[in-house]
């Protein structure tokens, strides 16, 4: 099946530095697959999504959901005719830059970083891709293509103002058109990111017995799903009937995706890759209705789950690891590790030392903040 015309094309614009073009692999396939080989993707595996770190329990990690939203973005760019490889590449690269234990820990690295510019794991994904990895004697980073960066760096939307040096350096070598939407593959990414974190937090949630099918049944979509399968299947298990419940909500998200912007597509008569871009909203989007049950359900999520007295503890205790990592690095810089030295020698000003300790700490799985804080301060924290 032939490319959408509003599909970006196979070929990229190209990447900071000159490389070869691969007679077997596409340019987005380079990408995918110097994303998957780099350690910061193989770092994910230790960074939870809701959950501090734990052991022994299978929730999602920051690794598996990348995963599911990677079969996400897939499925739709097929169906939508789009780039399935870039679309493929920017939903395993926009949680590169997450900081250790969830929202919690870049919660806590912002509050850190409040005088230096503060954190956004979305540049620091950018900055992991671009200057952090280092497999290559020419040039740091992953050198990726301009469409994969751009795609990772905007996908929650266009950048209006630039307040991040990093990043408004960046963008001066190699312009990343920051004031637009991006393509429709990174959009696509982006929505497939919410259906794959609202339902997948769905199961961890059960699972951890934050809530009851019972509980999630006061939401009349999902009473609806239960009341369907409770009639094919009455004898099944909570375990079978939580399965049913987010994969119903899944395929309805899906398809509502697909639809709405199918519509907008029309709507806003989009033929080109640059209508896309200069349109002056998403083009692909939810319908009103299924916004209005994704609020619903982030609600019950959010009374029931995020805001549990479990979760607020493991929050609280996270925050302090970081912090204290952070306090103790800026006061005696001394205690990082001597790979760190040249860097920290360099560093201008205090923003500069900041941003490097800032890095480093960000790129922590949870387990190996934990024992750094347990190091430095001999403390036990049993999450």
């Amino acid at each position: 099946m032939p490319l959408a015309d509003y599909a970006v094309n196979k070929s990229s614009r190209g990447r900071l530095f000159p490389d070869y073009a691969n007679p077997i692999r596409s340019d987005f396939q380079r990408d995918r697959d110097r994303l998957i080989h780099s350690a910061a993707f193989r770092r994910l595996e230790g960074k939870t999504q809701v959950f501090a770190y734990h052991e022994g329990r299978s929730y999602r990690t920051r690794l598996t959901h990348s995963i599911e939203v990677s079969q996400i973005t897939r499925t739709l760019c097929k169906n939508l005719n789009l780039n399935e490889e870039l679309g493929e590449a920017i939903a395993l690269a926009h949680d590169l830059g997450h900081a250790p234990f969830g929202h919690a820990g870049e919660r806590a690295l912002n509050r850190c970083m409040k005088n230096f510019g503060g954190f956004d794991h979305n540049i620091n994904s950018l900055k992991i891709m671009t200057e952090t990895e280092n497999h290559y004697p020419e040039f740091n980073g992953l050198n990726l293509t301009w469409e994969t960066l751009e795609g990772t760096i905007k996908h929650n939307g266009p950048i209006k103002k630039i307040s991040n040096n990093f990043l408004k350096n960046f963008n001066k070598k190699f312009p990343l058109d920051l004031k637009h939407y991006p393509s429709l593959e990174a959009q696509i990414a982006s929505f497939a990111d919410d259906i794959a974190y609202n339902n997948h937090d769905i199961d961890d949630g059960f699972r951890a017995g934050f809530f009851t099918i019972d509980q999630l049944s006061e939401l009349d979509f999902v009473q609806e799903i239960v009341g369907r399968f409770d009639k094919k299947h009455p004898d099944s298990s909570n375990e079978l009937r939580i399965y049913a419940i987010t994969r119903s909500l899944i395929s309805a998200m899906v398809f509502d995706l697909l639809k709405t912007s199918r519509q907008n597509i029309a709507k806003h008569q989009i033929k080109t890759v640059d209508d896309i871009r200069k349109n002056p909203a998403f083009t692909a989007n939810f319908s009103k209705e299924m916004h209005q049950q994704i609020y619903n359900l982030h609600q019950f999520l959010t009374n029931h789950f995020y805001t549990h007295s479990n979760i607020a503890r493991m929050d609280m205790k996270s925050q302090k690891i970081i912090e204290d990592l952070f306090n103790a690095f800026m006061n005696d810089d001394k205690l990082l590790p001597m790979e760190l030295r040249p860097k920290i020698e360099k560093a201008e000003d205090d923003r500069a030392k900041a941003d490097c300790i800032c890095t480093y700490i960000a790129n922590m799985t949870d387990a190996f903040a934990v024992e750094e804080h347990q190091k430095l301060f001999n403390a036990v924290y049993r999450f």
